[in-house]
């Protein structure tokens, strides 16, 4: 464990001192959710035109809790495990490029959990309306980088999140379809889908 400890220090070295000054202001832009807004709003658009109001109050409610429970989980993870963020991290925080600090714990992501569980929720429902629906997770990819660029995660902390909100988003999909199957079937086939 201790040899997948450094080498995963090793690499928020490698990665983080990819960046440079003049890219700071984009990173720090890119890691904050609200900025993302006018991308949520039109996946939004193309998902309820395709699955009308109704079955769209659904998986906006299904988000909410998702959102809540990736959230809950990261934060017991954190509280358990404390890992210390790169930022924070004796070792290693005088050889990175600190661009934002925290003073929370870092493993593992909530950025990189939260991201990728709704995405995958998404991408689930939007897959057999829009066959470019893949490219809904470079969301996830370069929202969750940027916490490697601050200096705020390590590269084993993003992919722990990811594969935390890969499990999720696919058991709160699941879960959309059984309570669309039990309280709504008239919703399973949209009319305009």
């Amino acid at each position: 464990m201790e040899k997948i400890i450094q080498l995963d220090k090793q690499l928020l070295v490698f990665l983080n001192s990819l960046g440079s000054e003049p890219f700071d202001g984009f990173w720090l832009l890119i890691t904050k959710q609200l900025h993302w807004a006018p991308v949520f709003l039109f996946v939004f658009y193309l998902l309820q035109k395709k699955l009308g109001w109704k079955n769209f109050g659904i998986v906006i409610l299904m988000l909410a809790l998702l959102i809540f429970f990736t959230d809950r989980m990261t934060e017991l993870v954190k509280a358990t495990v404390q890992r210390l963020r790169p930022c924070n991290d004796p070792e290693i925080n005088s050889m990175i490029r600190i661009v934002k600090s925290s003073s929370t714990y870092s493993y593992f992501s909530g950025h990189a959990a939260n991201s990728m569980a709704s995405t995958v929720l998404i991408f689930s429902l939007m897959k057999k309306y829009y066959r470019h629906a893949y490219l809904l997770f470079l969301f996830p990819l370069i929202f969750a980088y940027s916490r490697i660029y601050l200096g705020l995660h390590f590269p084993g902390d993003i992919l722990s999140g990811y594969l935390f909100g890969i499990f999720s988003g696919y058991m709160f999909y699941r879960l959309y379809l059984i309570v669309l199957k039990k309280y709504f079937p008239e919703l399973q086939n949209p009319a305009n889908g």
